[in-house]
């Protein structure tokens, strides 16, 4: 079992993606007013999608440092992840050439393993210090994760399985996390889904040890199935289970 700190398994917010949801946030201030909302309800790390001016997720330099800079003044300290998945940028190349831009960098990234170019993407990080999250989306991810042998230049492993259905996702995730146990992978690893499923996924995980990970890029629900207000109350009610195991 992973080693954890004084404050337990981390608990991460995901504030945005391409949820659609009334608060979903998209411009720098609004992203940094939720960041600090979501640190104040107990994530102690963030995760975020940035947003052009005409309302696009994006990895152009400009708009990545500018939210990077508004989260950061609103929330000093606290690491912040930014996203590099394909849905954004479809071309590896291209998607290269971004990260290779930008002015501002952020503590992390997630870096799906299932996608195109994401061997030489993860190269491009190492060489400019910024930690990857090893984002494992299914079982195959996770193989090829572990053929890679790249494990032990990331930060930590992202076990996501997309599984609309709780029980699927719940068992596809014990799987991902077999998989990297075979391997002696022994990275800290954070566990979400999506939707409702995603509160199965974490409930598994934290008598495990395991970090979450939680918000409206996430899910818009909250466990008992109520539409959630928006990322304060989604982390509140993470660190309120947390909170029962530690």
């Amino acid at each position: 079992m992973p080693e954890t700190t004084s404050a337990g398994p981390l608990l991460q917010a995901a504030l945005n993606g391409d949820r659609v949801h009334p608060a979903a946030p998209r411009t720098p201030g609004d992203i940094a007013v939720q960041a600090r909302g979501a640190v104040d309800a107990g994530a102690r790390s963030v995760h975020l999608h940035p947003y052009d001016d005409h309302g696009q997720q994006t990895f152009a330099a400009g708009p990545c440092a500018a939210t990077l800079r508004a989260v950061r003044a609103a929330c000093p300290g606290v690491p912040i992840s930014l996203s590099t998945s394909a849905d954004v940028e479809p071309d590896p190349r291209r998607r290269i050439a971004l990260v290779e831009a930008w002015t501002e960098l952020p503590d992390a990234v997630t870096a799906n393993q299932g996608e195109n170019g994401i061997v030489e993407l993860c190269e491009l990080l190492l060489t400019r210090g910024i930690g990857i999250e090893a984002g494992l989306l299914s079982l195959d991810d996770a193989r090829r994760f572990v053929a890679t042998g790249i494990a032990s230049h990331c930060v930590r492993a992202m076990v996501e399985p997309l599984d609309a259905d709780p029980d699927t996702a719940v068992a596809h995730a014990a799987a991902i996390e077999r998989t990297l146990a075979d391997a002696r992978v022994s990275l800290e690893q954070v566990h979400h889904g999506d939707g409702i499923a995603s509160w199965a996924v974490n409930l598994r995980a934290i008598p495990r040890g395991h970090g979450i990970r939680t918000g409206l890029e996430d899910t818009p629900v909250l466990p008992d199935g109520r539409t959630a207000e928006g990322n304060g109350d989604l982390v509140a009610a993470a660190a309120s289970m947390l909170g029962r195991h530690f």
